[in-house]
């Protein structure tokens, strides 16, 4: 049974590893307090330093004190008079005449090895003070934050009405200036400045977005930004199955009046050898890549039959296809073909997707094809549908035919296996065996990349003329690969090619399922009251649709994401990988979850207030833990840009990292609660955004 928390002046709680139990940590507040109050004593009153202690001999106190005290509290020499007393006068005259030589022997030479220092090398050293002083700048800043406590801290000014829908390092003005073209304009660029230092709030008419499976059918027009011209004129295929009703935005796919796109998944499989789509993952696929996903309608359908599908698309200042998707709960993120490796480890995907996605794949000697190559696992297929594979319709059009050429024969020389065509799209299935790239004829195709160029997990890297994947132990045909739902666990064979024992899976699985439990009785409001607890009988618990879209700042083995899951919660979860950190993203991707690498001192690649819960396990601490590359507070102010208005935020780390966090909370004026962790040094903070609003001009 659940014990109530009793009401203490830290707002803090206990959180049991087996059992929901919370405890008032007031008394452990102040035990803290006092720790770290002799901790910060001045070290004079606890240490004698050198130089002291060289004072003293060259300068003696002559006052009394506590240590020459004589039995009956009179005060006492400690050299008896006689020659014996002048003796020791004269030894330690020589004494004190022997450490001045000493001291002065030893700044002489400072001096002249300070003066022969090369100009150089004073360069060298002042560029490393400068870095020292900027590191100590930021780690003083977030001290500072603790120190001076939430009330005597400034602050932070909401962003202008303009910046609703900003994205820092997506700014196409600014590359436009800089000379940036051919597609480079909406590509993302990360540099000094691009952040804002100030909150975004929602849209005057924002709503909370309907909850699943509801919400993915229906969303707020106020929410995104989208006109009704927009929505009118969306012509691709996954994109005009919607409609305009009011205040509300409505993809009707089941109805007659437009494409079906039942129909159209349900031609895909036959294409590949199916009796309809709900045979998918028996034949291997479980993750998909639409690349420009229209708004999301291909992934929405095939997601009730156990599909993942990863919606990825070009930054658009209005009518985005990500915002959109996000919007009704489907995983998105902003990416492109244009000149970077998209953050996905090679052989990542069992179907590529592009359906009227706007990528010029004859362009640049066929490199995004080579992408494409790189991201689908063996046996995995390229589904492509376009005017530009109609055939009867390209024999007229002498452009749409040297592009379909094209693509077919550089297709066919990465040994893709071109599957009957239906209507105007066509299906590749790329080749299971290595030994196929071996057997082409001299400079035919792309050639294979050296192990130098075949990084498995690129972070944004240039695009690769090279074949990638080939050296990889993950090389497993798709039809060979353990099958949705088991594929979250792996085999012992498939564990041990990420260097893991099954034993250590399942003991990661087992702490994620308790602390998952934990975590959903804690997402309620009433956590932050005077009486704070847990729902119990009389109080309905959080429902299982409460999340939708769910980020997990440092995934780790993705033990979140399978926990929610085996929860029967209805969420998906971004699971992203620090680069900072070590890389588990090929074992996430390969236990059928979608993910990314992401560096933490930079903004993510989504649109604001897009996910409903923000996960970090021990990112603070390797983050902020030894230095830091950045403030903690610049990686706070993002968190509230993608945090949807009442959303959750739940952080456990160290203590004295917990505490800060919550000093940066207070200033984004979320609610927050501290929660000890029974048996562990560590805590939880739960943090509820508040649902902020612009005042109508």
């Amino acid at each position: 049974m659940s014990r109530p928390l009793h009401r203490g002046v830290s707002g803090g709680g206990r959180l049991s590893v087996n059992g929901p139990d919370f405890w008032d940590d007031s008394q452990m507040k102040d035990k803290i307090e006092k720790e770290d109050l002799e901790r910060n004593r001045s070290p004079g009153d606890q240490t004698y330093s050198p130089t002291k202690f060289l004072c003293r001999i060259l300068f003696p106190d002559n006052s009394p004190s506590k240590h020459n005290l004589g039995e009956n509290g009179l005060l006492s020499d400690p050299f008896s008079p006689g020659t014996g007393r002048n003796r020791l006068k004269y030894a330690l005259g020589l004494i004190r005449l022997s450490l001045v030589g000493i001291v002065l022997l030893a700044l002489t030479g400072s001096f002249w090895w300070t003066i022969s220092i090369t100009s150089s090398s004073r360069g060298h050293i002042y560029h490393g003070y400068r870095q020292l002083q900027e590191q100590v700048v930021s780690d003083l800043k977030d001290i500072g934050q603790l120190s001076l406590g939430a009330a005597n801290v400034k602050d932070i000014e909401y962003c202008p009405p303009e910046s609703e829908n900003f994205i820092p390092c997506f700014n196409v003005s600014e590359n436009l200036d800089l000379g940036l073209s051919k597609g480079e304009e909406v590509d993302r660029h990360c540099g000094p400045g691009s952040r804002q230092n100030c909150l975004v709030l929602p849209p005057v008419n924002y709503k909370i977005p309907l909850r699943w499976p509801t919400g993915r059918d229906v969303i707020w027009h106020a929410n995104v930004n989208i006109t009704a011209q927009e929505v009118l004129s969306s012509g691709s295929m996954t994109k005009r199955l919607m409609m305009l009703e009011e205040e509300q935005i409505s993809f009707r796919s089941d109805s007659a009046m437009f494409d079906s796109i039942e129909d159209y998944s349900h031609q895909i499989a036959e294409m590949i050898g199916l009796r309809n789509e709900s045979n998918f993952v028996r034949a291997g696929v479980r993750t998909i890549l639409d690349i420009g996903c229209g708004y999301g309608s291909f992934g929405a359908h095939l997601f009730s039959s156990q599909l993942l599908t990863m919606c990825v698309a070009n930054y658009e200042a209005s009518g985005s296809q990500v915002q959109l998707t996000l919007e009704r709960g489907l995983p998105a993120m902003i990416g492109s073909f244009n000149s970077k490796q998209l953050p996905y480890p090679s052989l990542s995907f069992d179907m590529i997707h592009c359906a009227e996605c706007h990528v010029d794949w004859d362009q640049k000697d066929g490199i995004f094809l080579v992408e494409v190559d790189r991201l689908l696992r063996p046996g995995g297929y390229f589904v492509w549908t376009s005017t530009v594979t109609n055939t009867q319709r390209s024999v007229r059009n002498k452009v749409s035919l040297k592009k379909w050429n094209f693509v077919r024969n550089f297709a066919e020389s990465m040994c893709w296996e071109l599957l009957p065509q239906q209507d105007e799209t066509v299906v590749w299935k790329k080749t299971s065996l290595k030994k196929c790239y071996f057997a082409r004829r001299p400079g035919v195709g792309p050639s294979i990349c050296s192990k130098g160029q075949d990084i498995e997990s690129p972070y944004y890297r240039p695009l690769q003329a090279c074949i990638a994947g080939t050296q990889s132990r993950r090389w497993i045909p798709i039809e060979e690969r353990t099958k949705w739902p088991s594929r979250a666990k792996l085999n012992s064979s498939e564990l041990k090619i990420h260097g893991l024992l099954a034993e250590a899976l399942a003991e990661d699985s087992l702490n994620w399922n308790s602390a998952v439990n934990n975590y959903w009785s804690l997402l309620s409001p009433l956590i932050f009251s005077d009486h704070p607890k847990r729902p119990g009988d009389d109080d309905p618990s959080p429902p299982y649709n409460m999340l939708r879209n769910v980020l997990d700042m440092n995934a780790h083995f993705g033990g979140l994401n399978a926990a929610l899951l085996d929860a029967r919660k209805s969420v998906w979860v971004m699971n992203v990988i620090p680069t900072s950190g070590p890389n588990y993203l090929p074992l996430i991707i390969d236990r059928g979850f979608v993910g990314v690498l992401h560096d933490w001192c930079e903004a993510f690649p989504t649109y604001p207030r897009t996910y409903d819960l923000v996960h970090a396990n021990g990112l603070l601490s390797m983050e902020f833990g030894q230095h830091s590359r950045c403030p903690m507070f610049d990686l706070f102010i993002e968190m509230d840009r993608v945090l949807r208005p009442e959303g959750w935020v739940i952080l456990r780390d160290t203590v004295p990292l917990i505490e800060l966090a919550r000093s940066h909370a207070a200033r984004l004026k979320w609610d927050a609660r501290v929660i000890e962790v029974e048996s562990s040094d560590e805590k939880l903070l739960i943090c509820q955004k508040p649902f902020s609003r612009r005042q109508a001009s």
